[in-house]
């Protein structure tokens, strides 16, 4: 049997002004330093050690992950970052908030973007100063790659690939393995590790902040699954994801 843990980054400066994230740079809020020392404090409580660990191309999660390192005394082990784990791309969304969206748009306009599973929301247009290809860190990737709009249907797509090709043989090699990742790259990863369907998948919310533990089979398929902490903290931090007029994204 194997580990893997799964974590979504803490609270960022966009969640807490609710506007769309998606591959915008945010940083973490205090609060969100705080959501990923809690978590790093937890892991180190229990006993876990970590081999190799993989994030995103994105501050709010490099972060998280280094807090949570550091409160375990880990900071030594290899990262690896790779936009295939970034947040899902809201397009023309992104930076706008969901009081000035839904304005413009409507609520259930609003709602389909966020929530199901293949509505793609408003695409960015290449000259937009907000596309990934006017950012550095983007450089080296095939303008093929680079997304200007994502639903969550196209973030499982790139998420299983990286899956397939880098993480899982790790995970098969014996190595401990943590992911620091996003709200839907970390839905991706839920989808298909546990075989969801695109309707099951829509109700999944990832609380921030709150390591979500997997125990897996000789294939990779999982035995069982739970998140450390209290069962009350944990249902508030689902819940807090989960209201339809926050934008944890």
């Amino acid at each position: 049997m194997y580990k893997l843990v799964l974590i979504r980054h803490g609270e960022s400066e966009w969640n807490k002004a609710n506007l769309f994230t998606g591959w915008m740079d945010a940083d973490l809020s205090d609060k969100g330093i705080q959501e990923a020392l809690h978590a790093g404090r937890l892991l180190k409580e229990e006993q876990f050690v970590f081999d190799v660990a993989y994030t995103s191309y994105l501050k709010r999660a490099i972060k998280t992950l280094d807090y949570v390192l550091e409160e375990m005394d880990l900071l030594w082990i290899l990262v690896y970052k790779t936009w295939r784990l970034n947040e899902r791309h809201y397009g023309a969304l992104q930076g706008l908030s969901k009081t000035t969206t839904a304005e413009k748009y409507g609520e259930e306009q609003v709602k389909l973007w966020r929530r199901s599973y293949d509505v793609l929301p408003p695409a960015l247009t290449k000259d937009d100063d907000r596309n990934p290809r006017y950012d550095v860190k983007y450089r080296d990737i095939d303008d093929a790659l680079i997304p200007l709009t994502e639903s969550l249907k196209e973030t499982v797509v790139r998420v299983r690939e990286y899956w397939d090709k880098e993480i899982s043989p790790q995970i098969k090699a014996g190595k401990k393995v943590i992911i620091a990742a996003h709200g839907n790259s970390l839905r991706a990863l839920i989808k298909f590790l546990d075989n969801l369907s695109s309707e099951e998948i829509i109700d999944v919310n990832v609380p921030t902040g709150t390591p979500l533990v997997y125990t897996l089979d000789d294939q990779l398929h999982p035995i069982a699954k739970y998140y450390l902490g209290s069962e009350q903290h944990i249902e508030s931090k689902i819940q807090e994801v989960a209201k339809p007029d926050k934008i944890m994204e």
